[in-house]
């Protein structure tokens, strides 16, 4: 049976520890189904954020809710919301099967959901090996396997591919993708945009505790096409024209034809009589928009009171 997620709801949320603003009337949603990446320069807000979705840090104003209500009046918390912030939230000498033991304990979850969920995420080898032992992939591991104890609609993390190797970043894309196909809302805080662009289905940038763009990486990119080069763009662009497409020169001589039909747009080439040295689908730069809409405003992370500010 599929798992119907909960929305995630930043509405002007504001947080200022002294002088120092860490949040700045921020606001986003995160809709079930979806991997969204939530991204930003160091110091942007981001872990901010988070606690306060999780109520370890008090806003100073506006809110933040999973399911419609703040986290405290939440009725099943851990059936509601897993969350991931750190790696390290374990005693060093325990092994990680009893780490998990002791938290399933503690919030009356079956015995048997631990060693579903070491399996899940690969530990069964190390599960009975000391937690102060392991590499930072297998704490991120472990740490996501805590997070899962409830089986919870939504998923907050936070840089959760940290430390892990290749395998295991295609590992997670590949766990987390399974999850939103349940129908979970996932929210991962990332600084690796070329994962967030294999894996997100949306994302929201921020800035100084500010939003700076939300949406899907085509809208974000200005949408999907097609790119094509020729040696007569002038005459590639008006057989396209005229076949209904429209088409956008670029800066490098190329032209970006608005359909995502790349042999449409041959086949309006070879009827033109032009040759094709180039055609391809219009790929989203993750990382070139990142920098587009960030560059300089990376600030130093402030830890004051009640968390951070990263």
């Amino acid at each position: 049976m599929s798992v119907i997620g909960a929305r995630v709801e930043v509405r002007n949320l504001t947080k200022r520890f002294g002088s120092f603003t860490a949040v700045d009337d921020l606001s986003f949603q995160v809709d079930p189904g979806k991997i969204t990446g939530f991204l930003g320069p160091n110091g942007a807000g981001k872990t901010t954020t988070l606690r306060m979705l999780l109520d370890l840090v008090r806003p100073t104003s506006g809110t933040a809710t999973i399911d419609g209500v703040p986290y405290h009046q939440l009725a099943d918390p851990l059936g509601t919301v897993g969350a991931a912030l750190e790696a390290t939230s374990f005693h060093p000498g325990r092994s990680g099967r009893d780490h998990l033991r002791v938290l399933a304990a503690a919030t009356g979850v079956p015995t048997a959901r631990v060693d579903e969920l070491l399996e899940l995420t690969g530990i069964p080898v190390f599960a009975r090996s000391r937690a102060g032992t392991y590499s930072m992939g297998m704490r991120q591991r472990l740490a996501l396997a805590a997070a899962l104890l409830g089986d919870p609609r939504v998923l907050l993390l936070d840089e959760p591919a940290n430390g892990l190797d290749p395998e295991g970043i295609r590992w997670l894309r590949t766990f987390l993708r399974h999850l939103s196909s349940q129908g979970k809302t996932i929210l991962v805080s990332s600084h690796l945009l070329a994962e967030v662009e294999q894996t997100a289905d949306e994302v929201v940038i921020i800035a100084n505790g500010r939003l700076v763009r939300q949406g899907s990486l085509a809208e974000l990119s200005g949408g999907s096409g097609t790119i094509v080069r020729t040696s007569d763009p002038a005459a590639l662009a008006s057989a396209l024209g005229a076949a209904g497409v429209a088409v956008h020169p670029e800066n490098d001589g190329c032209l970006l034809a608005q359909t995502a039909d790349l042999r449409l747009v041959g086949d309006v080439a070879l009827q033109a009589g032009l040759p094709v040295w180039e055609l391809r689908e219009k790929a989203a730069d993750l990382e070139g928009l990142f920098f587009e809409l960030t560059e300089g405003t990376n600030r130093t992370a402030v830890a004051v009171g009640e968390g951070g500010a990263a």
